[in-house]
C-alpha cells in the first residue's frame, strides 16, 4: 500500500464524461487508484467495463477493472447511448485493452479495498450507484470502513433524463437512497455546479493543444458535449463526471452546504429526484454535501494542467 497518496475507487459507467474523469484520475499525483469499478448505465455493461480497461490503457496505466451490476436494484435498465454512442465512446479511436478484465466483482473490490484501508479509502462514483447498493447489502459493515463517496448525480431544481430527475440517480434510485441513508459521508455533485463547470470551444481548444493522445481524446469527447448542449442554450460542454473528481482532488474550487438530501423512489412522474432541504425549515439532520458553485476559471485551469501530465 502507498501510504502517501489517498486510496481511492472510481465507480464509474464509461461513457465519455467518465472517461475524463478515469483520465483525470490515473496520473493524479495525489491519489493511490485502488481499482476501477464499473456499472451498466450509459452504455450496457459489457461496453463499460471494455471502456475502462481501453481508457487505462491510453493513460497507460494499469490498475484492477472490476465489473458489477448490469442493471439496476430494480426496473428496467436505463441507458445513454443516444448521447456516448453504441459503444460508449462514440466510436472514437481507443487502444484496445493491454490487460484483462479482474474476476472479482465490484462490490466485492469495493469491500476488500475499503477493509484494507482501515477507514480511509474514499470512492469517486460518477455512475448509477448500484455497485455501492449492492455492496450495502451484502456487507452490513461497510459503512464503518469508507472515508467518504462523491458522486456524481442529482439536482435541487431539475433534471436531465425526466423533468424531475437526474440521469444517474433515474437508473437506480433505490441504490442511490441506499448510499444517501448509509451513513457514510457523501458529496453530491449535481447538475446544479455541474452545469457551472462547463468548457467551451476556446477551453477545448486549449486541451486540444497540449498534443497527445490523451489529451486529443477528451477534447474530442468535449467537442460532443458542446454540440450536445447548444440546443439547451448552455454555454459549453457540462463536465458532469469530472466535476466530481475535481472535487475529490481540489475541493477548494467549489462552494457547498451541508444538507438533508433524500430520493424519490415512487413517485409516477418524480422517481429518482434528490430532495434536497437545503433551504426549508424541516430541520432534518443534514447527511449530505451538497456541492453549489464552482470557480470555472480555476475549474478550467485544473482540468487542462492535469490533463498536462500525459505531455
Amino acid at each position: 500500500m502507498n501510504t502517501e497518496k489517498r486510496p481511492v475507487i472510481l465507480d464509474c459507467d464509461p461513457g465519455i464524461d467518465d472517461a475524463v474523469a478515469l483520465l483525470l484520475a490515473a496520473r493524479a499525483p495525489e491519489l493511490d487508484l485502488r481499482a476501477v469499478t464499473v456499472v451498466a448505465g450509459n452504455v450496457g455493461l459489457a461496453h463499460t467495463s471494455r471502456n475502462a480497461l481501453r481508457v487505462l490503457t491510453l493513460a497507460g496505466v494499469e490498475v484492477p477493472v472490476c465489473a458489477g451490476a448490469s442493471g439496476p436494484l430494480f426496473g428496467p435498465v436505463v441507458t445513454a447511448d443516444e448521447v456516448h454512442g453504441a459503444d460508449g465512446l462514440l466510436g472514437l479511436p481507443v487502444p484496445e485493452p493491454a490487460f484483462p478484465l479482474s474476476e472479482e466483482p465490484a462490490w466485492d473490490a469495493l469491500y476488500r479495498e475499503a477493509r484494507a484501508w482501515g477507514g480511509a479509502l474514499e470512492v469517486v462514483a460518477t455512475g448509477p450507484l448500484t455497485n455501492l447498493g449492492v455492496a450495502l447489502a451484502k456487507y452490513s459493515d461497510l459503512p464503518r470502513y469508507l472515508r467518504r463517496i462523491v458522486l456524481m448525480g442529482g439536482a435541487t431544481d431539475f433534471g436531465n433524463t425526466t423533468p424531475a430527475a437526474e440521469f444517474n440517480i433515474y437508473a437506480d434510485p433505490e441504490a442511490a437512497e441506499m448510499v444517501f441513508r448509509s451513513g457514510i459521508p457523501v458529496v453530491m455533485c449535481g447538475l446544479d455546479v455541474t452545469h457551472k463547470a462547463y468548457l467551451t470551444h476556446a477551453d477545448i481548444d486549449r486541451i486540444e493543444a497540449l498534443g497527445t493522445p490523451q489529451a486529443s481524446f477528451a477534447a474530442a469527447t468535449m467537442r460532443c458535449g458542446v454540440e450536445w448542449h447548444e440546443k439547451f442554450l448552455v454555454p459549453g460542454a457540462p463536465m458532469h463526471d469530472p466535476c466530481a473528481m475535481l472535487y475529490a482532488l481540489e475541493p477548494e474550487l467549489f462552494t457547498s452546504l451541508h444538507c438533508w438530501v433524500g430520493v424519490e423512489c415512487r413517485g409516477a412522474i418524480t422517481r429518482g429526484r434528490t430532495v434536497t432541504d437545503a433551504y426549508s425549515d424541516a430541520k432534518r439532520d443534514p447527511n449530505t454535501e451538497l456541492v453549489t458553485d464552482v470557480d470555472r476559471a480555476a475549474f478550467v485551469e485544473a482540468m487542462t494542467a492535469r490533463l498536462a501530465v500525459y505531455g
